[in-house]
Formats: C-alpha cells, structure tokens, sequence
C-alpha cells in the first residue's frame, strides 16, 4: 500500500469547468457537495483506501522561529495556503494507478447547479514511495 495526498486548491491550478466559488453556491448545493465529499470517504473507509479528510477554515497564519522570545507572525507577503488549499484527502492504495482513479472520481464532486466541478486535483505521495507513470 502506498499513501498519497490529493489536494483541493482554491487557485493556481488550471481552472475547473463548474468553476463557481463555493461561497456562491446555494445551502443546498453546499450541502449536496458535502453529502458526495463524506459519501466517498466512506467508500473507500469501506475497502480500508480512507486514511483522513479534512477541509480548511480560510483563516490562517504564518509563524517561524526566530530565536528566544515569541515567534514572529505575519499575514504576508507569502502566497498562503488558505488562499491556496480548500482542503485534502489521504488515501492509502495499492497502485498510482488506483491514486489516479479515485482522484478523477473526486474530482467530480458537484458544484454550483448541482453540475460536477471537475475541478483539478493534486496528487502527491507521501515520501519514499515511488512513482510510476505508463503512457
């Protein structure tokens, strides 16, 4: 088994085809995504592929050492990741093919209009597993 990060951008991935903002879809549609969103993960908590989930609040803040004392803090002028990453999945499968699979399955979550947003997906294994792409 090998573990992968799939991660839903905000931005700088190639634009999505249903590429309405989520703070402009309806309650309804909020709730239709997120009904999909936990229906896949337990799918796949089903067939032991589930291994977290989590979406991201847009608030956020960058902190590093600077020596004794309290760390510095900054809003800025880094591109930031909660103006970057909405969220993730980590699965644990037994091929990238499989990795590819289930990314393109969530990929089609629905979105404004109910229309799936197709939108694109990071996938990123975890270190040391090796990656094989046949085309």
């Amino acid at each position: 088994m090998a573990k992968y990060l799939l991660l839903k951008h905000y931005r700088g991935a190639p634009e999505a085809p249903n590429n309405v903002p989520m703070d402009q879809w309806t309650p309804g549609e909020i709730d239709a995504h997120m009904q999909y969103m936990n229906d896949f993960a337990q799918r796949l908590e089903s067939t032991g592929e589930f291994v977290d989930a989590q979406a991201l609040s847009a608030q956020g803040t960058f902190v590093r050492s600077d020596g004794p004392g309290r760390p510095p803090v900054t809003d800025g002028p880094f591109a930031e990741t909660k103006d970057l990453i909405a969220g993730w999945m980590v699965i644990d499968v037994d091929s990238y093919d499989r990795a590819l699979t289930l990314a393109g399955e969530l990929s089609a979550a629905p979105g404004a209009g109910g229309e799936p947003i197709h939108e694109w997906l990071e996938l990123r294994p975890f270190m040391g597993v090796p990656t094989t792409v046949d085309e």
